[in-house]
């Protein structure tokens, strides 16, 4: 007989509701989902119109404890040599766009949760399409397929920004420039995945990389990739072992969205701490250890919630509203890797940053 625990079904959780309550209105759930992406949006609008009307052209930006405005000037809009900024106008411009696009997209959050269906499964046209069930494999594909193509677009262009429409910062040469030459060989853009930089291993892994033309190629990759895997999904459904190994509810798709976003913030504070080619100096400053904390703390707390949602999962996958302890010993096991995988990471990086 295999032994549970309990996780407290019966506790009153209320005040953790959040978009829980939506869970099953498909079409509402769009709606906050919107509605979050322009919250998003306006944030990063407003905060940059902040930062450029204190803005000082004539001072080195990693000076003036900026936090948007060095991450457009890494992208080589209004920046000449040695990263002094030659032109603002580029900033207004993509504040006041982020600024409209926040309206829109307030709207059509206001519109699917006042207006809309509450499912979409009771729309019209194509809205039928995207209603999903939690516990369908195939939806659940379908909607993740999208995602994928959505990402790689985005990918796709920073590699235009980069190749065509006017270059990015090279923090080795201290200007702009065009990337003409993109890394298309995927030896040594897959190398990165396993720690090899021109064939030695380097602690740093994927922040090891040197050269711009291995990150835009890299992003050529990464691009091309999420679009295929995104047409995969929309057209082919899950496998069998798939369906099988994952668990197919609310709490257990957030728990796996949660892990991918940790391990990205787990990989951007090794970034953010060393390597001045994708965070150069003249815009971040030398020591962005703040950075790399913020970064850190960002994958405990995600981390800490995809233990939590997992947990909620395994239980909701119980009709008896219970985790056995097996799931209980598979996600402490996890999470000791997880632990020890951090340690030994800190410590190897202490060692290159010797």
């Amino acid at each position: 007989m295999t032994a549970t625990t309990s996780l407290g079904r019966s506790a009153n959780y209320d005040w953790l509701s959040g978009n829980s309550r939506l869970i099953n209105l498909s079409g509402q759930l769009l709606g906050a989902h919107i509605a979050h992406a322009g919250l998003i949006m306006f944030w990063a609008g407003s905060i940059t119109l902040l930062e450029l009307s204190n803005l000082n052209p004539n001072v080195a930006i990693s000076e003036q404890g900026l936090l948007l405005i060095p991450n457009l000037a890494g992208l080589g809009w209004g920046i000449g040599a040695n990263g002094l900024v030659t032109d603002t106008y580029p900033y207004l411009v993509i504040a006041i766009l982020h600024l409209v696009s926040s309206a829109v997209l307030g709207a059509g959050g206001l519109f699917h949760v006042f207006k809309g269906v509450a499912n979409l499964n009771d729309g019209q046209a194509r809205a039928v399409k995207f209603h999903y069930e939690w516990n369908d494999p195939q939806k659940m594909g379908f909607i993740l397929g999208h995602h994928l193509i959505f990402l790689g677009v985005a990918a796709l262009l920073f590699v235009g920004k980069a190749t065509l429409w006017g270059g990015i910062y090279d923090s080795v040469v201290g200007n702009v420039r065009i990337i003409s030459d993109p890394t298309l060989n995927p030896v040594p853009i897959f190398g990165y995945l396993v720690g090899l930089n021109d064939g030695v291993w380097n602690p740093l892994g994927m922040a090891a990389v040197n050269s711009l033309e291995d990150i835009v190629g890299g992003h050529i990759w990464v691009g091309v990739a999420c679009i295929a895997g995104g047409a995969w999904h929309i057209v082919v459904p899950p496998m069998d072992w798939a369906k099988k190994a994952l668990t197919y509810n609310g709490h257990a798709i957030l728990s796996y969205s949660l892990a991918g976003v940790a391990l990205m913030a787990f990989t951007s504070a090794y970034f953010v701490s060393f390597n001045d080619l994708a965070f150069p100096p003249e815009f971040y400053g030398m020591d962005r250890s703040f950075f790399a904390g913020v970064q850190s703390l960002l994958c405990v707390t995600f981390l800490g919630g995809h233990v939590w949602h997992a947990l909620k999962g395994q239980a909701e996958a119980n009709s008896l509203g219970v985790v056995s302890d097996s799931d209980r010993a598979k996600a402490t096991a996890a999470g000791f890797v997880t632990l020890a995988i951090i340690v030994v990471s800190l410590v190897l990086l202490s060692g290159v940053g010797s």
